[in-house]
């Protein structure tokens, strides 16, 4: 195995520093390679280059005062640097390169390990780090004006426990929150759905729908997106599911499109997702472990809406001079839901401006303010700010599950992609072995790259 060993490594050496092996057997050190010229290389009894450097007193074994110089371009440079990273248990790049320092020396060593350990597929499970792609621009119904609600958002909150009536002794049960939310001014309605059937959330829709207008689109997650909820609620929000085509039906008869986001992919639907975060704040701090009647909890809610409608749509600015901060209760009532109510225009005289004309100057107001305040605070993208190469067909990856650890997570391989508007990858279809899955990119692990996937396109 020694004598292998040292005949690998003639043969490596020769193969990269034939130049520099001659110019040593000459006895001539000043035209070495730039790598080797401040090792101050030698050529040892078995004709091995190695280290010269400066410790040749050091009270170490003879292998580590001076290493075998080995080129990080060789194949069996990289097989030595993985057999090290194993011995280590895998270790990080400080110790795989110190295990290899006892006996070789690799110049720019350490960028080599870095490099070999990404490509670990162990590390690479245990690493879970998902790809990112640019966040995308915002879709029209978010940029575009047009009136409260007619483009929404929907999703569910709970489950909270309800009483039958007041009193000792009252059966309790379950019941769900349902938030609507305005996409262009983030305005919020909320209602209380008894059940988890489709029965009851088209009642709620037909009470929202009656309030507040029919809407063009109606957005929401899909039903693998109720993580922790009731089976029946995820198979509420599936479109494939008799419940769901209940609701489509329904939703396809008042014009409504129902579009759902990708499986998986909560953070599409950031906009309610953060309404159901506000929900919730308030509502852990007055409910408490207090149990309602249907008829308490919808004045609650009501009264959420109210302080939930008056939040701006902006930081406050600190210049005294500033207008009124402008918030979603402006585009619904006039004003925020919870301010002081302003005086009587009554006797105004009508020469001066007809009510009508008052009405319309101030919509026309709250829009001028939404387009050059609100929508210019879009603009950042507060995080995936770089063009990230697009994940490719036929690329192996993990479907990442944060209930389960690393090691028990299916290995998939990409068949197709579903590229954005701007042509940016940010969904993809998998095949496992359970079937083909739909899956945003943020839930890939990407494993190594093997000689026979396709190369990474930027």
């Amino acid at each position: 195995m020694e004598e292998a060993r040292l005949s690998w490594i003639r043969l490596t050496q020769a193969n990269h520093f034939s130049r520099d092996l001659t110019t040593l057997r000459q006895g001539c050190s000043r035209s070495l390679s730039n790598c080797l010229v401040k090792l101050n290389p030698f050529l040892d009894a078995q004709g091995l280059l190695r280290v010269g450097g400066r410790i040749k007193h050091a009270v170490l074994p003879y292998d580590e005062r001076h290493p075998v110089v080995l080129p990080g371009a060789s194949h069996f440079t990289q097989l030595i640097v993985e057999a090290c990273h194993r011995r280590t248990m895998h270790g990080g790049v400080q110790m795989t390169l110190s295990m290899s320092r006892q006996r070789y020396w690799i110049p720019r060593g350490r960028a080599l390990v870095k490099r070999l350990i990404l490509r670990c597929v162990t590390c690479a499970r245990w690493r879970a780090a998902t790809p990112q792609q640019l966040m995308g621009s915002l879709p029209r119904e978010r940029v575009s004006p047009a009136r409260p609600f007619l483009h929404t958002g929907v999703d569910y909150a709970g489950p909270i426990m309800l009483r039958t009536s007041k009193g000792r002794g009252q059966r309790a049960y379950k019941a769900f929150i349902s938030v609507f939310v305005c996409l262009v001014t983030r305005a919020v309605h909320l209602e209380v759905v008894s059940d988890y059937t489709a029965v009851a959330f088209l009642a709620a829709l037909r009470r929202f729908t009656s309030r507040r207008g029919l809407c063009s689109s109606l957005h929401s997650d899909c039903g693998t997106n109720f993580v922790g909820a009731d089976k029946q609620l995820r198979a509420l929000f599936t479109a494939s599911n008799p419940e769901g085509r209940q609701i489509a039906g329904h939703l396809a008869s008042d014009g409504i499109k129902w579009r759902f986001n990708p499986p998986s992919a909560p953070h599409f639907g950031g906009l309610w997702e953060a309404a159901v975060k506000s929900l919730k704040h308030h509502l852990r701090r007055v409910l408490g472990e207090t149990t309602l009647t249907y008829e308490e909890i919808s004045t609650l809610l009501a009264e959420i809406e109210a302080c939930l409608n008056s939040r701006p749509l902006q930081a406050f600015s600190d210049d005294p001079d500033d207008l009124a901060v402008l918030t979603p209760g402006h585009f619904l009532v006039g004003s925020a839901l919870i301010a002081v109510p302003e005086p009587s225009l009554l006797d105004v005289p009508v020469n001066r401006l007809t009510r009508w004309q008052l009405l319309q100057q101030m919509r026309d107001h709250f829009w001028k303010r939404w387009s050059q305040e609100y929508v210019h605070s879009l603009v950042h993208r507060p995080k995936w700010q770089n063009k990230e190469p697009d994940v490719q067909l036929g690329r192996l990856c993990l479907l990442r599950n944060e209930t389960t650890p690393p090691t028990r997570w299916p290995l998939a391989r990409v068949v197709k992609v579903h590229p954005g508007k701007d042509g940016r990858v940010r969904v993809v279809t998998v095949r496992s072995a359970t079937g083909e899955l739909t899956r945003p990119i943020v839930k890939l692990v990407l494993l190594p790259a093997s000689d026979g996937d396709p190369p990474e396109e930027a």
